[in-house]
């Protein structure tokens, strides 16, 4: 499980990498900032469309053969993107990293109920997605340390070496993981005709996008709304991250009980914490016990709805996993988008209405559409 999560850091890492490195990057190749963040844009893209195309194409192979390989074309894209002369080299580092992510993510995130007995499902689960919690407190500040001290394609180049070494530990460590049966693009698609499958992929979307549309934006909002200074917003943001992984951890020993009642909570927590920024969060104080709660609540999305859909789908745990990376990474880009808009057109504070409006929209949804039963029930009708 402990290799499992690491390939999922080592990913989510490499992924958000140019994050703390757009300026050196834009410098040594000679194109502007905005553009140097296409490199971050290109690769959640490619995942989102890869994670289904990968999971099909991949058929009755080995797992455990095919994680190694997707990790060691990670290393590959990575040690690329470091020599890169030019941007359009760069670029395609930057697509061969999304086509590993989205693989990596698409098989490991169904891996839990393999490795693990049943009633350890949600904890199992936990463990593979605080790779993701831990690659947002961790890994992207590590890089941007490392860029600081050495350059930024030496970053480049230490989480390709990272990435070879989880390679070698997902070999040794992880059994035989033979496919349980093939998945056809087709079969994939169908499972959007699975009402269960459906519900908790706009949930995923509505949660993920109203997230992002907020936290992208999270520090010019702590700047204008909160008065908070530049020195502190680091510490405010590992204060968040700190919390993101403790809500992975504790959604993830509590979700077997009740799915729905979870991502209720998760819900009402999540638009709550954003939406009164402008009322509580007037102060550096105020603007930390809501980060902590936004935390907290984030924290727990990953866990929670990838449990829903993989209880929504037992015998299609790959391919529901596959939509699930593709939903969550389109749903990225998607905030990002509508967030900035959002900023242009209407001012800072505009994106904490609409973080806060899609997250009560998925607390509509969780209340209204059909969830699976959870593993502790034992059954397959709806809870």
């Amino acid at each position: 499980m402990v290799a499992v999560a690491a390939g999922t850091f080592t990913v989510v890492t490499s992924e958000m990498m140019p994050v703390g490195l757009l300026t050196p990057i834009s410098g040594s190749l000679g194109v502007s900032e905005g553009t140097a963040g296409l490199t971050l844009t290109v690769t959640g893209l490619v995942g989102a469309f890869s994670a289904p195309l990968i999971t099909a194409a991949v058929g009755r192979a080995d797992r455990r053969l095919v994680l190694c390989s997707l990790m060691v074309l990670l290393a590959a894209a990575n040690v690329l993107a470091a020599w890169s002369p030019n941007f359009a080299v760069m670029m395609v580092a930057r697509v061969l990293v999304g086509i590993g992510m989205g693989g990596v993510w698409s098989l490991a995130g169904g891996l839990g109920v393999r490795l693990v007995p049943a009633t350890s499902i949600g904890p199992a689960t936990s463990m593979i997605f605080s790779g993701i919690a831990i690659a947002s407190v961790v890994g992207v500040p590590a890089g941007a340390y490392i860029g600081e001290l050495a350059g930024w394609r030496e970053a480049f180049i230490a989480i390709g070496g990272l990435a070879l070494l989880v390679a070698v530990a997902m070999a040794v460590l992880l059994p035989p993981l033979p496919a349980e049966e093939a998945v056809a693009l087709g079969g994939v698609m169908r499972l959007f005709g699975n009402t269960r499958v459906a519900t908790g992929l706009a949930v995923v979307a509505l949660l993920v996008t109203g997230h992002f549309a907020a936290y992208t934006y999270v520090r010019p909002v702590l700047e204008e709304v909160s008065g908070v200074g530049a020195s502190m917003i680091g510490t405010l943001l590992l204060v968040y991250g700190i919390a993101g992984i403790t809500g992975n951890f504790a959604v993830g020993a509590w979700v077997n009980r009740s799915v729905r009642g979870t991502l209720l909570v998760i819900s009402v927590a999540l638009a709550a914490s954003v939406l009164l920024v402008p009322l509580l969060g007037l102060s550096v104080a105020g603007a930390a016990i809501l980060l902590v709660v936004w935390g907290l609540a984030y924290g727990g999305v990953s866990v929670s709805t990838q449990t829903w859909l993989a209880l929504a789908a037992p015998k299609a745990r790959e391919g529901v996993t596959s939509l699930f990376v593709g939903a969550f990474n389109g749903a990225i880009a998607l905030g990002a988008l509508v967030g900035g808009l959002a900023v242009d057109g209407f001012g800072t504070r505009s994106v904490l209405w609409l973080g806060g409006a899609l997250a009560l929209g998925a607390l509509v949804v969780t209340a209204l559409g059909r969830v699976p039963a959870t593993a502790v029930a034992g059954s397959e009708s709806a809870n």
